[in-house]
């Protein structure tokens, strides 16, 4: 099996090197390390990273503003580590999409368990995510696929299904997404319309 890969981050030396430790016995691979939150961001961009440990308070960007950005670019999931359990900030990890939250001081059998909720809590909401990215495509293509075919209909004198037809035949021809078709007719006919007329 492929060992998930973790970046850690804390501005403890020690709490990093015990980390280190404990996640590589327990068959993780450590791929960075970081002191702060902003170098976690971006060490997590440059390596991808299975899962994100951060430290919640850490010098400049705190762990919360760090995962806010992590999760709003769908970076990798993170699992937040506290000595801190107040109402406070579990709220503002929940607003940042925090996926998991650790106290410390952890130990290594408890570890394990919140990374893999951790992961298989993103990979559902990954998963939601998908399916709305799908729907909203979906209604897009068919609100411009039926501008395009009242285009056709009108300027073409089709038929509703001929004018349909048409548009998944170019789709097909072309081998495009019927939804670049249909944009490209609204757009030739949108064109089509800024031209001046003769008598103007």
């Amino acid at each position: 099996m492929k060992r998930k890969r973790i970046l850690i981050a804390d501005d403890e030396s020690i709490i990093l090197m015990d980390l280190r430790e404990m996640l590589t016995n327990l068959g993780y691979l450590v791929v960075g390390e970081a002191n702060d939150g902003q170098s976690a961001v971006n060490m997590a961009r440059e390596l991808g990273p299975d899962l994100v440990m951060m430290d919640v308070k850490m010098p400049g960007m705190d762990g919360i503003e760090a995962a806010k950005i992590l999760t709003e670019e769908r970076v990798a999931p993170v699992l937040l580590l506290t000595a801190y359990s107040q109402q406070d900030l579990i709220e503002r990890a929940r607003e940042a999409g925090v996926v998991g939250y650790l106290v410390k001081p952890f130990r290594e059998g408890n570890v394990a368990p919140a990374i893999e909720v951790t992961l298989a809590r993103y990979q559902e909401f990954q998963a939601v995510q998908k399916e709305a990215d799908d729907l909203r495509d979906a209604l897009e293509t068919r609100k411009v696929v039926d501008r395009a075919k009242g285009i056709l209909m009108d300027s073409q004198g089709l038929t509703e299904q001929e004018a349909f037809r048409r548009i998944q035949k170019m789709s097909m021809n072309t081998r495009r997404p019927m939804k670049d078709i249909a944009e490209a007719i609204v757009l030739a006919s949108e064109v089509g319309q800024d031209k001046p007329s003769p008598t103007e």
